[in-house]
């Protein structure tokens, strides 16, 4: 590798390799096409085209009227969040899969064409990236469909699977946005609902520390003692696992930001954001008893820890369950839910899988009257109830 390409940052290091194997073989360099020229109307290309998870709503309208749809491509042509991209893989890296709408991971193979949302991402385990400014080259950021240029990376990371933008979907109506097909209206809303059931939040240190595992575990318990129990992810970066795993737990209604038009809540106006929160609580409250929702990332996170010290949370919300890597962390973190006025039932999470980490939490958290609890026996009716306030 030349040290012009070690300087570089992730996108321009891969894109000149890409150029450099492409002069190679004696085929066009340069910026992707679709980033050039005016702007123009182009026909979809006869190719398969795999549709993604994040994008699963337009699946329908697009297969009753496929010739009412092409593609917008152009130097002026500069996507917002939600908008869907047609891309074809051109660097096989990180994400060697894509999630359809049914949330299958399917293989991904070169020049394969997939239907993408743009979208920033957070996700410190992985990646940093934004939502670019044209339709050059960028990547697959989450393997749920989401396309952005990664501009940070974990070490422990490859780099990310290089795609090429052939533009913007599109209908004579505009520019197709995964938000104009969601099922759930993102409505302003100033209070909190209502009339509501029994609400928990659950959080946690950071990214993979056991919060939708915990969220299931909670869930599977209170279902088990008859309880009827909606579950929903309020923020995070679109993708089916997390939704699936409550499913299975036995939730009998589960939503997240998706069915309301998001790819991704980060870097989400907050009064949006609020308004998300407010009204997936007020779906998921309609015919449950209990409602259970996840924050994604850590307490820490930007997004995150503004909504913990709103009102309008604390109004919407009765308690939290805690999910922590280890001791330290978790008490860090209940200090800091405590500090916003918000009410622990529990700590759990990764670190209960470790006897000698739930023993340290168990003595350091004693003193602030938070219990830990092993997230699988939350899967227990008898452990599960006794964390309902309203009981």
């Amino acid at each position: 590798m030349s040290m012009n390409f070690a300087r570089a940052g992730i996108l321009e290091r891969q894109t000149a390799m890409l150029n450099e194997a492409l002069n190679a073989a004696s085929r066009p360099t340069g910026p992707a096409p679709a980033s050039q020229g005016a702007r123009r109307r182009e026909a979809l290309p006869s190719q398969h085209i795999q549709n993604s998870y994040t994008c699963r709503f337009i699946s329908d309208p697009y297969h009753e009227s496929p010739e009412d749809y092409f593609l917008v491509a152009g130097e002026d042509v500069a996507p917002r969040a939600g908008d869907v991209v047609l891309a074809k893989v051109v660097g096989i890296h990180n994400h060697k899969r894509v999630e359809t709408e049914q949330s299958r991971k399917a293989k991904l193979f070169d020049e394969n064409l997939i239907l993408l949302a743009y979208g920033h991402r957070y996700a410190a385990d992985q990646f940093l990236a934004h939502i670019p400014d044209n339709l050059d080259y960028c990547h697959l950021v989450a393997a749920g469909g989401i396309a952005g240029v990664v501009t940070e990376s974990h070490a422990n990371m490859d780099d990310p699977t290089l795609i090429e933008p052939l533009g913007l979907l599109a209908t004579d109506k505009g520019i197709v946005n995964i938000g104009d097909y969601a099922p759930y209206a993102n409505e302003p809303r100033d209070s909190a609902a209502e009339s509501r059931p029994e609400v928990i939040a659950v959080l946690g240190t950071s990214m993979n520390s056991g919060k939708s595992t915990t969220l299931a575990c909670l869930a599977n318990g209170l279902t088990k003692a008859g309880k009827k129990v909606g579950a929903g992810k309020i923020t995070g970066t679109g993708a089916g696992n997390d939704r699936m795993i409550y499913h299975d737990a036995g939730a009998a209604e589960v939503i997240d930001f998706t069915d309301f038009g998001y790819g991704s809540t980060f870097k989400m106006d907050f009064q949006k954001l609020r308004d998300l929160t407010v009204n997936m609580i007020d779906v998921l409250s309609r015919d449950n008893d209990v409602v259970i929702v996840e924050i994604a990332d850590g307490v820490y996170q930007t997004e995150t820890a503004r909504l913990l010290r709103d009102e309008i949370f604390h109004a919407s919300v009765d308690q939290v369950v805690f999910s922590a890597v280890d001791a330290l962390g978790a008490r860090a973190g209940v200090q800091t839910l405590q500090e916003a006025k918000l009410q622990i039932a529990c700590a759990t999470g990764v670190m209960t899988a470790s006897p000698l980490a739930t023993q340290e939490a168990d003595e350091v958290l004693g003193d602030l009257n938070v219990p830990v609890i092993s997230t699988f026996d939350l899967t227990c009716p008898d452990v599960a109830t006794t964390l309902l306030k309203r009981d």
